[in-house]
């Protein structure tokens, strides 16, 4: 049986370069970087370069970088601060977030009274920007909470756009942009996001550490408290050698972003092609068959199979030995439609199954023709 892997928004592979580093720091740097003896010394050197390097890959302050447990960690300590501490009294978001920035914004508004408007969408699930700019005609403080690529769709906001209406407007901006960062170049001097979320396990790194980006001056207030590590925002040993790795994954990814973009690209018009010729009447969610309006990472298909058949597939898939996802990672298990194709769906086309498929660099061609001869071979 192949086994085949076609998952990677929910978790990438981790290179082999990011597995030597992280092993060369489990072995010869145990110290903690708290410590003054030169243990301590040489484990905190080793952060400082990490967040320097990625820091420059933003083109931001190595300061402006805290260390944390991932994207979720990250959207949690920039939301609940923004409200409890910076005075945040309305935040305006999307029905299509990640869960991270949804469930926890539904947890301010219920225990803190905040005050939570919704962008409107188009049928595609692309952000009605007049709109946002009619929300943002408000007394109250505010801040903006909307993806830079969406995780499920693969949909790109204009995230220049929506900074430059938010400075025009006195609003701050927060981006979950766990989707984008290691596969787009964000210079954050030019794009005036206050705050930002990223996680190294998206670009091939490993699982369980990731940033937010803080602008300066920002006022936030630490989320986990207990020592003063990460310039006071996140208390906690830190996880050295999770933290070299992200360093060595983002600058891995930022040194062949052209030629792994070309390739994944090519690879994604590929299997849009193919899927169009040998499976009549599928229909693309989003705008994820759109290669200048959806990330080149993923594509998100509904199948023309009656509910019954469809509720086996991701089962024949998995026993084809094909690894992808009805939605995100973080609702395996779940019955549930998606929330994100709930809200641009009909509730007939709810009722078909919908497939994201996510692609990386060890993916090839070959393996896309397998997936599609599986594909057509259960709807037929």
């Amino acid at each position: 049986m192949n086994s085949v892997y076609f998952d990677n928004a929910a978790t990438t592979q981790i290179r082999e370069d990011v597995i030597d580093s992280i092993t060369d720091v489990m072995r010869n740097n145990f110290g903690n970087p708290s410590s003054s003896h030169s243990f301590g010394r040489s484990s905190k050197s080793l952060i400082e370069h990490s967040r320097k390097a990625i820091a420059s890959c933003l083109n931001v302050s190595a300061s402006e970088i805290i260390f944390t447990s991932g994207g979720t960690e990250a959207d949690n300590l920039v939301l609940k601060s923004a409200v409890k501490d910076l005075g945040v009294l309305h935040i305006i978001t999307s029905k299509i977030e990640h869960h991270a920035v949804l469930h926890t914004l539904k947890a301010l508004q219920k225990e803190d009274g905040l005050y939570l408007s919704y962008v409107n969408l188009d049928a595609k699930g692309e952000v009605d920007y007049s709109h946002l700019e009619t929300l943002l005609q408000t007394e109250k403080k505010t801040l903006v909470s909307l993806m830079h690529v969406n995780n499920e769709i693969g949909n790109i906001l204009n995230i220049k756009h929506v900074a430059d209406l938010c400075k025009a407007n006195n609003a701050l901006f927060h981006s979950d942009a766990v989707q984008s960062v290691g596969h787009y170049k964000i210079d954050l001097q030019d794009v005036q996001v206050d705050f930002l979320a990223a996680a190294a396990h998206k670009f091939h790194g490993p699982k369980g550490v990731g940033f937010a980006f803080i602008r300066k001056n920002s006022g936030l207030k630490p989320l986990i408290v207990g020592g003063e590590q990460e310039r006071g925002l996140r208390a906690g040993t830190e996880s050295i050698h999770n933290i070299v790795g992200l360093e060595t994954a983002m600058k891995t990814a930022y040194n062949n972003l052209d030629k792994e973009q070309l390739y994944i690209e090519e690879l994604k018009q590929y299997f849009i092609d193919k899927v169009k010729s040998d499976i009549p009447n599928v229909m693309f969610n989003g705008h994820s068959a759109d290669m200048n309006k959806s990330t080149y990472t993923l594509v998100n298909i509904c199948l023309p199979i009656p509910p019954k058949k469809a509720a086996m597939l991701l089962f024949q898939l998995d026993l084809k030995g094909i690894a992808c996802s009805k939605g995100s990672a973080c609702q395996s298990g779940s019955n549930q439609n998606s929330h994100v194709l709930s809200e641009i769906l009909s509730d007939e086309d709810l009722q078909k199954p919908s497939i994201r498929f996510s692609f990386s660099i060890y993916n090839t061609k070959e393996e896309v023709d397998y997936l599609i001869d599986v594909l057509k071979a259960f709807t037929q």
